[in-house]
This record gives structure tokens, C-alpha cells and sequence, in this order.
């Protein structure tokens, strides 16, 4: 994982994992169970002080943690506990795993972990990949995947995004133009200069090739995207452009739009809010307030009940209104 400061969860101290698996394990022992006790020590430890406790609660009483919490808990709070549990180093490996296992891939988990990592925590995830599942994580994707999609999805997984060094403003010039070309002034879409201009570009580079197409064009990158291609691919490309502009934005929108509306798409608000937690999600928390004109805090506090919301309030970490 990113080592960051912009994370909600920090390292807790003073900290003693013997105290916490004792906690942990009075409170899952006997008849009923303290909630309480278990999500304020979850939320409130980083996730390698929770893999300590994990081990110091099978030292001391030869049980594993994580199949406690899943028979004593349920529902979606069972699911952000066993989450907030999982070690760091495999949690978007396991995730990416879940999302073209067995019927059925779950275009929006590939598309949110593989626009929004950096190169080399995907080089990590796909060590992590073949070390934890044996397999080969980019044969699994394109067996599951399909035309312009699957190929941006394997220029991402190449991990081979060019440096941030000195823009060259010649070349941010000129791929302005091929995108424009490509795209508003082609009878049809060339979706492949997109895909090699937008996977393989410098995140510097890009932000001025997106200024510089709207001089030239009149149109924000993201309009002609939205016009000259559809589907996953058309997905896939503008969560791209929305990680180059910020990430923190983009995650800010993702979970706005997991809360929107009816029902809530509880995996991606679980997945975010324990995958951000250390790394930025302080920064999401500002894009938040700044672009929905509300806090985090208050639309988590409105759409979600129970434990599971006084869990994710934690990890929030405070309210911006």
C-alpha cells in the first residue's frame, strides 16, 4: 500500500494486541455480541496493528479471528469487519479476484482499482496475484474481458505510465491533436490512440494535454469521451482521465455515487472507505465537501443504520459541514 499521512486511520498508541485479542475475544464469547467493542477496536487500529492482534488472538486462544467475527457477525457489518481485517498487501488483489471469479465480471471493480493505482501498486498487486492464487492476473482479465476494454485494461496492467518528469510541450501539442483528430473530427472513433495517449502518458503530461484539448476542440476531454465511445470501455476511460486530474476527486465521486439514489452499493462504499482509510481519505473527505456540497460524514450518517454505520463513521473520521 501507498505509505500517506492523508489516511483517517492512523497507527494507534499506546497499543497492545494481547489487550485487544482479549477485548476482541470477551466480546465475541458466550451468548450475544458486543458490537461496540468490536468495531471501535477495528476501526480505531491501523491494518498492521490488526494483523498483530489477529495473531495474538490465535497465541492466546488458538481460535482465528477473522472466522470469529464471520459467525458472530452478519450482514454488511460482518463484511466491513472481515474487510478492515484483511491485509493491506492483498486487499486489491482479493478484490480483483472476487471480480471475474465464477459468473459474470464485475466491470466496475477492475475499472475503480486499475484507473485509480499507481504503477507500482500494480506491479505489487499482480506479484500478490500469482504469489496468493497462482495465476497469472492479466490471463485471468483478458479471459474474462473484451475488445477496447480488455485492451486498455492491459496497457494499465503493463504498469509502464511514463514518469513525471519535464512536459514537453511540443508533444503535449501534439497528442491534443491526435485525441482530437481520433475523436470530434473522425467520422467514428480511433479508440486505440485513446487508449495508448491516455494508459502510457504521464499523469503531468496529461494535465496539460486535457488543457491544451480544450483550447483546440472547445470540449472538456471527458464530453468527447462521453460522445465517441459507450459501454465499459467509455467507463473505463473517463475513471482514466478522472485519476490523472485527482484521485481524491475521483473516489469522492465514487462513493457519492454509491450512496445516490435508491439502495446503496454497499461493496464499493466498503471497498473504498477500508482501501482509502491510510492512504487519503482526508483528501476525499475535502473533494467531497467541495464538489456535493455536503459532507461525507452526513450523506454516510443518512443512507447507512446500525453498527455498520456507527463503523464507517469511525473510519471517516469526522464531519466537514
Amino acid at each position: 500500500m501507498a505509505k500517506s499521512t492523508r489516511g483517517t486511520v492512523t497507527a494507534f498508541s499506546p497499543f497492545d494486541a494481547r489487550a485487544d485479542a482479549e477485548a476482541l475475544r470477551k466480546a465475541m464469547k458466550g451468548m450475544g455480541t458486543d458490537e461496540e467493542t468490536i468495531l471501535k477496536i477495528l476501526t480505531s487500529r491501523n491494518n498492521a496493528q490488526r494483523q498483530e492482534i489477529a495473531s495474538a488472538f490465535k497465541t492466546l486462544f488458538g481460535r482465528d479471528l477473522v472466522d470469529d467475527l464471520k459467525s458472530e457477525l452478519t450482514g454488511k457489518f460482518e463484511t466491513l469487519m472481515v474487510s478492515l481485517m484483511r491485509p493491506a498487501y492483498i486487499f486489491d488483489a482479493h478484490a480483483l479476484k472476487h471480480a471475474i471469479k465464477g459468473a459474470g465480471t464485475n466491470e466496475k471493480v477492475l475499472t475503480e482499482i486499475l484507473a485509480s493505482r499507481t504503477p507500482a501498486e500494480v506491479r505489487n498487486i499482480k506479484q500478490v496475484y500469482l504469489q496468493e492464487y497462482e495465476a497469472n492476473l492479466e490471463d485471468k482479465i483478458t479471459g474474462e474481458t473484451s475488445g477496447h476494454f480488455q485492451r486498455l485494461l492491459v496497457v494499465l496492467l503493463q504498469a509502464n505510465r511514463d514518469p513525471d518528469g519535464r512536459v514537453d510541450e511540443g508533444l503535449v501539442e501534439q497528442d491534443a491533436q491526435v485525441l482530437f483528430r481520433a475523436g470530434e473530427l473522425k467520422w467514428g472513433t480511433d479508440e486505440e490512440k485513446f487508449i495508448t495517449i491516455l494508459g502510457t502518458r504521464s499523469v503531468s503530461h496529461l494535465r496539460r494535454v486535457f488543457d491544451k484539448y480544450m483550447t483546440i476542440s472547445g470540449f472538456q476531454i471527458e464530453e468527447t469521451i462521453d460522445r465517441e465511445t459507450s459501454g465499459d470501455l467509455e467507463k473505463l476511460l473517463l475513471a482514466v482521465v478522472k485519476c490523472i486530474r485527482s484521485v481524491p476527486a475521483y473516489f469522492a465521486e465514487t462513493l457519492y455515487y454509491s450512496m445516490k439514489g435508491a439502495g446503496t452499493d454497499d461493496d464499493t462504499l466498503i471497498r473504498v472507505m477500508v482501501s482509502r482509510s491510510e492512504i487519503d481519505l482526508l483528501d476525499i473527505r475535502q473533494e467531497f465537501r467541495k464538489n456535493f456540497a455536503k459532507s461525507l460524514h452526513h450523506v454516510i450518517q443518512k443512507d447507512t443504520s446500525g453498527d455498520y454505520r456507527k463503523a464507517l463513521l469511525l473510519l471517516c473520521g469526522g464531519d466537514d459541514d
